[in-house]
């Protein structure tokens, strides 16, 4: 068989080219052709195919997605944004945190181990590779139905891939959620996030720049696993015929990650190189493009001294492969030995696959044959940008007129009590213990708050207590009711659950999975999410630094719920002055800040008793989420508060029943004036939390509310070992516990 090499090419312009089959469209070719000036050679045509696949070129999204940088905030800690590996923002002291939130879905529901534990992998060398020290993962997960047959093939796979690649990193896992929903039956979502933790002169960037600076390939050999990835899997729709896409999955080495991350850490320390990117997606397709063409010049390769671990492996296929534990680095040449001596010291091999040239192309050679000669930045970053139409479905009015206020309430306190315990044994109410047990959350010793709080929270620095805290929220039923506002409630939710660990929301990262853009309706919900976000950040002044689009989460006609997740990162000076969800002292008094509404659309109560979903979500108000952020931080640090816990899914009992239990302390509670019980407890309204405040601190706490316009009304007291609602029901922490945490052991033990 002849190379196809660029001579070749020029030669052959008949020649016909499996683009349909690599996810090209025919005018997607033709565009390629025109760039080139010639036919592409099989190399090139394998590069354009994942480079400009959904997942790597953001094709469909990115008209939207600009928004994020046209509304962005004034925001003086934010060092690095959108269009590197992970944002960076400055959480003071010299430090600076990196994070962000990607998916790993396609993968993981077809070989749900390798799929979710290479998601981990991969996000954990986006935080590596901008010169940080990753120190903790967070996990959103969406499963299927609870009690479907498939859900228990994939979810146990997912959470033990999660947990066996980030144990044996030794990364603690803080955050995250497990929601399940028959609409993720087949599109289950994977989102992984890491932070990283660096000083601000260590922060590297993925650029290839300086004529004679050495390419270096270091980490795991390249096999034939992954090929087509990611940048394929999630660039298409599932069918009935899935899973059939087994060796698309990548297979992961955490030890190998291991090694490598010490490695790379070192040879940040001593400041051996110019650029780096780390290999994930489309493989050495996106690395050696996206560095190049980020750089100041071209770059030539020489792929044949690329080590393998299958000798059979043609050209096209090494540059397709998403082989994990792989990073790229341009180091200069005086630096090369020393860079080689780190690597061998870790027993990470090393090997120099090319230069940074003086000229404006990516050239990539097989045995002394040149078989890529492209302009790199029409590969990695330029593109198709498709403007997909979109259009707000038909089945829109007749959903929002369904209203959830109409469905039949408790009317006594027996059926109270009754729905109650139905709540909290709800596989999305339920405790996640099962799940959350099998990851190690207090490795490396600096992790102070992790599942089931309301946001995960390391320390950073041992001498002063600086530290930080995650929290990632997303309710794709609100989104599904109407996308803009659902959006902007899952930004106050993580924002709120930031604020009340007594942590400064700083800057958001996201995850938006939605359907496939190829539908007018999706499309219309991806836009209207996009522009929620970006008017919100906006709004509480969060500046998006980066993230993640996942498309295509569709089998045949059925899409997911759109769940666009967010992640809102925070900092605290001393965490020692957090504040944990727990009633653990009898006496405190309970205080419900904010406003109750009659608020039931998209909510737990209308899922869990009717099987419901219709009608409006709950109301946004940016401005009392501002506020009620700033008393929680206020009364976090100043000893007011000795608990704090936000009110979301399920409304005020549930975050008392989970507050109870945390603390092992029962609650007395008192219906507030002008609200009727049930509401008083069912009710979604946001911009609200309930917190445990000292009596010796109630009047200081009160007059701060006051003095600030926050509604603060006391409900209770913690005392007794029961729930107890006067007036209506009282039921004991015992048979609330056995309803919160048998039910998950029971589906899938």
């Amino acid at each position: 068989m002849t190379l196809d090499t660029v001579k070749h090419a020029g030669e052959t312009p008949d020649v016909e080219q499996p683009w349909a089959e690599l996810g090209l469209k025919q005018d997607e070719y033709e565009r390629i052709r025109e760039i080139l000036g010639r036919r592409p050679t099989g190399a090139e045509l394998a590069m354009y195919s994942v480079m400009w696949s959904e997942h790597c070129s953001y094709k469909s999204s990115k008209v939207h997605l600009k928004q994020f940088g046209e509304k962005a905030p004034e925001n003086d800690a934010l060092l690095v944004g959108i269009g590197e590996n992970a944002g960076v923002v400055d959480v003071g002291q010299g430090y600076a945190v990196t994070f962000k939130v990607e998916s790993h879905n396609h993968p993981s529901y077809i070989e749900p181990y390798q799929g979710a534990a290479t998601g981990v992998g991969g996000i954990v060398r986006d935080i590596l590779a901008m010169g940080a020290r990753p120190v903790a993962v967070v996990d959103p997960l969406r499963f299927g139905a609870a009690d479907h047959p498939d859900t228990k093939r994939v979810l146990p796979g997912v959470v033990a891939g999660i947990g066996g690649y980030g144990n044996c990193l030794g990364l603690p896992n803080i955050g995250g959620e497990v929601v399940f929903d028959s609409c993720y039956q087949g599109n289950p979502l994977v989102n992984a996030g890491c932070i990283g933790v660096m000083k601000h002169e260590d922060i590297h960037l993925a650029k290839a720049s300086g004529p004679g600076n050495k390419v270096i390939l270091y980490g795991a050999r390249t096999g034939g696993d992954g090929i087509g990835g990611v940048s394929v899997l999630a660039s298409e729709t599932f069918d009935d015929t899935k899973p059939t896409k087994r060796p698309a999955v990548q297979v992961g080495d955490p030890f190998q990650e291991k090694l490598l991350i010490e490695c790379t850490l070192e040879i940040f320390k001593e400041k051996l190189v110019a650029g780096i990117q780390d290999l994930g997606g489309a493989g050495l397709s996106c690395a050696t493009s996206e560095l190049a063409s980020a750089g100041t010049g071209g770059m030539r390769v020489e792929l044949d001294t690329v080590p393998l671990r299958d000798s059979s492996l043609s050209p096209e296929e090494i540059l397709m492969s998403e082989s994990q534990e792989r990073m790229c680095a341009i180091v200069e040449p005086q630096h090369v030995d020393r860079f080689m001596e780190i690597c061998e010291k870790w027993d990470v091999i090393a090997t120099v696959i090319g230069e940074v040239t003086d000229g404006e192309r990516l050239e990539i050679f097989w045995h002394g044959e040149q078989i890529v000669d492209v302009p790199p930045r029409t590969v990695a970053h330029e593109g198709p940008v498709y403007h997909r139409p979109f259009e707000r479905p038909e089945w829109q009015d007749a959903l929002q007129a369904d209203d959830a206020n109409k469905l039949p309430r408790p009317s006594s306190g027996d059926e109270l009590r009754e729905q109650v315990l139905k709540l909290v044994a709800h596989p999305n109410q339920a405790s996640k213990a099962w799940i959350t047990d099998q990851y190690d959350r207090f490795v490396q010793g600096n992790t102070v708050l992790a599942q089931p709080e309301d946001s995960g929270m390391v320390r950073i620095d041992e001498e002063t207590n600086l530290g930080v805290a995650i929290a990632t929220d997303g309710n794709g039923r609100y989104a599904k009711l109407d996308p803009y506002t659902g959006a902007q409630l899952a930004l106050a939710e993580s924002y709120r659950n930031v604020a009340a660990s007594g942590a400064r929301p700083l800057a958001i990262s996201d995850c938006l999975n939605f359907g496939s853009p190829e539908d007018p309706a999706v499309m219309w919900q991806f836009a209207e999410a996009t522009r929620g976000l970006a008017d919100g950040c906006q709004k509480l002044g969060t500046p998006v630094t980066g993230g993640n689009v996942s498309l295509y989460n569709q089998t045949g006609e059925v899409a997911i719920h759109p769940t666009p997740v967010v992640a809102v990162l925070g900092v605290i000076d001393d965490v020692t002055r957090r504040t944990p969800i727990a009633f653990a002292e009898e006496g405190q008094l309970l205080y419900l800040l904010g406003d109750t509404r009659e608020e039931f659309g998209g909510s737990a109560w209308s899922e869990v008793v009717h099987g419901h979903l219709g009608g409006l979500p709950p109301q946004v108000d940016l401005d009392r989420e501002k506020l009620l952020g700033e008393i929680l931080i206020a009364g976090s640090r100043d000893g007011m508060i000795d608990a704090a816990h936000d009110l979301s899914d399920g409304g005020l009992v549930q975050a008392v029943v989970e507050s109870c239990l945390r603390g092992g302390k029962g609650a007395r509670l008192v219906v507030p004036d002008g609200l009727d019980a049930f509401t008083f407890l069912f009710s979604e309204s946001a911009g609200r939390a309930v917190v445990a405040v000292p009596r010796s601190e109630e009047l200081r706490f009160t007059d701060m509310c006051g003095a600030r316009g926050l509604p603060a009304v006391r409900i209770g007291v913690v005392d007794g070992d029961e729930v107890d609602v006067q007036g209506e029901f009282s039921i004991p922490l015992g048979e609330l516990r056995t309803a919160h945490e048998a039910t998950i052991p029971g589906l899938l033990a």
